[in-house]
């Protein structure tokens, strides 16, 4: 919130640009897909010689918008998250500026939806004001850009897909059962972790295998119980385990411990994890939702199983663990993944792109 007192009103330099993002960008208690995207922008844009001014936004609203203080002219990366919640903000601002949105997500699907008809119709016209505001979209898979044309929220010429990177690892190095599984992202609901719990129960005659939940558990406390609860119940306690949120080694680590990384998940405009568990070798199982199809970039890597099926997820692993012949083939799959892996370079290439495009746009600013 400080550095929102720090914005100078100046001209726009030519590679100047300011940055709006959540305040809980570099806070490793809260790790999420979209955090971990913006901070590869802001660093790899800093490291390309670009003069990033960060806007860092407290979750809580602010007395005055966030691109208010910004000069005419400006040009200005907005999170997607902050962008729908100032949406009024937004639409006040951006014809003296050169916006553009970081779409992370389609936030009138994966959010909380009110049961009041007129909240959720309220919540599509803030998302929709929000995106048709900007001079360009860049959406972080083809799945979110068709979604958000298709629902109306954005012109298909203003939406760009440019899709997360991932940076070099180790490949990983499979145990013999394969029963070492790893399930990544804040413990809540739109992750999905009781649905691998609960197919999880159905393999307690099967020997050797164990799960470890990394991400945070104080997103969502009742949910957390409520999981906790559920493995108790099977009497899953000593196969299951939850580190919290990770960064860096420990995260690198929790990783090269994994023979399978498991995406349960509800909702995914990409799959982040999807990625980073092939950039490693390692193979994946995962629900067919949103991006994740995109993220599996070779399907010899993994197996997806239908959305919010416990049973299905029950009897994909079940085979996982009893067919060595099948862990073998996705393993291969995953190495061959491994060494196609998009670089967090091609991301920030595109991303310069577009902001050369909007930068150098002819159209008048207006005061």
């Amino acid at each position: 919130m400080g550095e929102l007192h720090e914005v100078v009103v100046t001209a726009p330099h030519e590679r100047s640009i300011y940055f709006v993002v959540p305040d809980s960008i570099d806070d490793p208690a809260k790790v999420s897909g979209g955090n971990v995207y913006d901070r590869y922008v802001r660093d790899g844009l800093r490291s390309a010689g670009w003069q990033v001014r960060m806007v860092l936004v407290p979750e809580l609203p602010l007395p005055a918008g966030p691109l208010s203080n910004l000069p005419d002219g400006a040009l200005v990366l907005v999170d997607g998250l902050i962008a729908v919640r100032e949406s009024r903000a937004m639409a006040a601002n951006a014809p003296r500026l050169r916006v553009i949105v970081l779409a992370h997500m389609v936030i009138s699907l994966v959010s909380a939806q009110p049961e009041d008809p007129s909240e959720r119709a309220d919540e599509l016209d803030r998302e929709r004001a929000a995106l048709r505001s900007a001079h360009r979209v860049i959406a972080t898979s083809e799945w979110t850009r068709a979604e958000l044309v298709g629902r109306g929220l954005a012109d298909s010429g203003d939406v760009v897909v440019v899709h997360p990177g991932t940076r070099p690892a180790a490949a990983t190095i499979p145990s013999g059962s394969g029963g070492r599984l790893l399930c990544v992202g804040v413990v809540a609901p739109h992750k999905g972790q009781d649905v691998l719990v609960n197919a999880l129960a159905g393999l307690s005659d099967l020997e050797g295998w164990t799960v470890t939940f990394v991400g945070s558990v104080s997103t969502a406390p009742a949910y957390v119980d409520e999981l906790t609860d559920a493995i108790a119940r099977a009497s899953l306690i000593a196969r299951v385990s939850f580190t919290g949120p990770l960064a860096g080694r420990a995260l690198d680590a929790a990783y090269g411990n994994a023979d399978l990384v498991v995406v349960p998940s509800r909702a995914e405009s990409y799959g982040m994890v999807v990625a980073e568990a092939l950039a490693r070798g390692i193979p994946v199982v995962a629900a067919r939702v949103g991006g994740v199809e995109e993220a599996l970039s070779n399907r010899a890597a993994g197996l997806l199983v239908s959305l919010d099926d416990p049973a299905a997820l029950a009897a994909t692993l079940r085979e996982w663990c009893t067919n060595a012949l099948l862990r073998t083939e996705l393993a291969a799959g995953a190495l061959e993944a491994r060494d196609d892996a998009r670089p967090w370079s091609a991301t920030l290439q595109a991303i310069e792109s577009v902001l050369h495009e909007v930068a150098h746009a002819t159209a008048a600013v207006a005061v």
